[in-house]
């Protein structure tokens, strides 16, 4: 068997537990604190640890189909470890001493959530966030974030701050400082309020004076092969849950009209799963579920290369970036664009299988559209349609602008997909 095939055996149970409470969660508005649990038990977050440091070593592809089987199950669940993956991923071009410390970490079923999006008032490559070293020496963390999603159920979160000197002042430099959920002057705020995937914790959280250690002081550079690679990932991880969504749709189309009874006065009399109309109905959603996944995982393969040709040519240089991880970053755009609306149609579609009983409250199958529509509006998919175009037209390599701010009126027309910010937005 393969690894995804193996690993797939050893979670599919926890998986199925997962989606037998998914509705009654999204229907009370209950945090899936319990599942998480049942996840980080069997070092769920371990995947990307390689073998020789205790994990799973795990391929992306594997990863990326195993998060569309947690999201078919709970949508919710497989998008809070979008954080935690991404933050794995940077550790590969991280100094040994801070892999060890990590892997370690991860491997004892500890997880890292995401602090970088500030909800507004800052200027376009700035942050109000800041990091600076107090008169004892010690790195202090103050500011607000907002879309910390996965921050609420997770040990420790990264942010993005502003470094600043003794006087407040910035230095012009930005960094990632990795913080327990449970220190001193972290304040986890349980307050987002979307319509959809509303249990992923993508609300606010407060710093105060919040002491770093100087490992957990991480670089953040634009344009290197980490930042590239780490910004397709963010995006992919959003492109599975969609995936997922399409797939619950299609399982819960089939169930339905499996299960109907009834018929209309205007239909051809035969049972519902006997009719060669709603037959055609549920194939073509689960043709979307099918296009989608296959998009995604067409992604995640062109990422495992990107991947392996920076493990033959690793650096840390900004701009030195084999031509793999661009054409990977293409592959994720070309995603982006198609698998939103593939799972958006199987999402509608399955209201057209049974009529009006299928928006009963009772049922929650709303969810499946609120959950797709929400993802789907993290990154608007014209500036990927945009990037994608000028690349095959002109051969523009996408180039990000490595911020979220408020715009300045004739700023930069630059692709966000290497975002170091926008590639974290819940």
């Amino acid at each position: 068997m393969s690894t995804y095939e193996i690993l797939r055996e050893r979670f599919a149970p926890v998986f199925a537990r997962i989606a037998a409470g998914a509705w009654d969660r999204d229907r009370e508005r209950v945090l899936p604190v319990e599942p998480v649990a049942w996840l980080d038990a069997e070092r769920f977050g371990a995947l990307r640890v390689p073998t020789e440091r205790g994990g799973y070593g795990a391929s992306l592809e594997t990863v990326i189909r195993l998060l569309v089987d947690l999201s078919a199950a709970d949508s919710n669940v497989g998008h809070l470890y979008r954080s935690h993956f991404g933050f794995a991923e940077t550790l590969f071009w991280q100094p040994d001493d801070v892999r060890t410390r990590w892997y370690a970490r991860l491997v004892a079923g500890e997880t890292v959530g995401n602090a970088s999006t500030e909800r507004g008032g800052n200027a376009l490559g700035e942050l109000n966030t800041s990091l600076r070293r107090d008169a004892d020496g010690v790195w202090r963390l103050t500011g607000e974030k907002y879309y910390c999603t996965g921050t609420i159920y997770s040990t420790y979160t990264r942010v993005s701050a502003q470094v600043t000197g003794p006087d407040g002042a910035s230095t012009g430099e930005r960094q990632f400082a990795v913080v327990r959920v449970d220190a001193d002057g972290v304040r986890v705020h349980d307050d987002w309020d979307g319509f959809g995937q509303r249990l992923t914790g993508t609300g606010t959280t407060e710093f105060e004076a919040v002491a770093v250690d100087d490992a957990d002081v991480l670089p953040r550079v634009k344009g290197t092969q980490e930042a590239v690679h780490e910004a397709a990932f963010f995006q992919l991880v959003l492109l599975a849950v969609q995936a997922g969504i399409a797939r619950a749709a299609r399982d819960d189309a089939a169930a339905l009209v499996a299960g109907r009874k009834r018929t209309f006065n205007t239909g051809s009399g035969v049972p519902f799963r006997e009719d060669p109309l709603i037959q055609a109905e549920v194939g073509r959603i689960a043709a979307q579920a099918f296009a989608a996944e296959a998009a995604v995982v067409a992604a995640a393969r062109a990422l495992d290369a990107a991947w392996d040709a920076c493990a033959v040519r690793f650096s840390n240089e900004p701009g030195d970036v084999p031509a793999e991880a661009y054409a990977a970053e293409l592959a994720v755009e070309a995603a982006h664009v198609s698998v939103p609306d593939l799972a958006l149609g199987a999402a509608q579609a399955l209201f057209q299988t049974v009529g009006a009983s299928a928006t009963s409250s009772a049922k929650g199958l709303d969810r499946h559209w609120r959950n797709a529509q929400t993802v789907a509006t993290h990154n608007p998919i014209a500036f990927r349609a945009r990037s994608l175009g000028d690349y095959y037209i002109n051969g523009t390599t996408p180039e990000g602008l490595s911020a979220i701010g408020d715009a300045v009126r004739g700023g930069s027309t630059a692709s966000p997909l290497a975002s170091e910010e926008l590639k974290e937005n819940a």
